[in-house]
């Protein structure tokens, strides 16, 4: 079945960095779109940034410059690159395949100032 699992989140100070990682099997990777989205408390899940099979990537304006979506398709896993991070940045992290409309469990990334 399809698998999204997440890794990488923790705890960070305002301007550091964190690299967050899913690994995907049961879906064909190499031409899947791929996604991060984030939900912080009391908030609606939004997306940060997602990617092409042929890695076109899109950024949320409140991102864009400081974060880096990437993928390896011989890994099977899509990387965010976050830097410069802000106490704002503080959510669950989710990954999206978006043509098995699947979903990681989530990561939490918590910045303090």
């Amino acid at each position: 079945q399809v698998q999204l699992v997440e890794s990488g989140g923790g705890l960070g100070q305002a301007g550091e960095s964190l690299r967050l990682s899913c690994a995907a099997s049961g879906i064909i990777f190499s031409l899947s779109f791929m996604g991060w989205y984030r939900q912080a408390p009391g908030k609606q899940r939004e997306l940060v940034a997602n990617i092409t099979r042929i890695g076109y990537a899109n950024y949320a304006d409140s991102v864009k410059g400081r974060f880096t979506i990437s993928r390896d398709n011989a890994k099977n896993t899509v990387y965010l690159q976050m830097n410069s991070l802000k106490p704002e940045d503080t959510a669950v992290y989710y990954c999206n395949a978006a043509q098995y409309n699947a979903w990681g469990q989530g990561t939490q990334v918590t910045v303090s100032s």
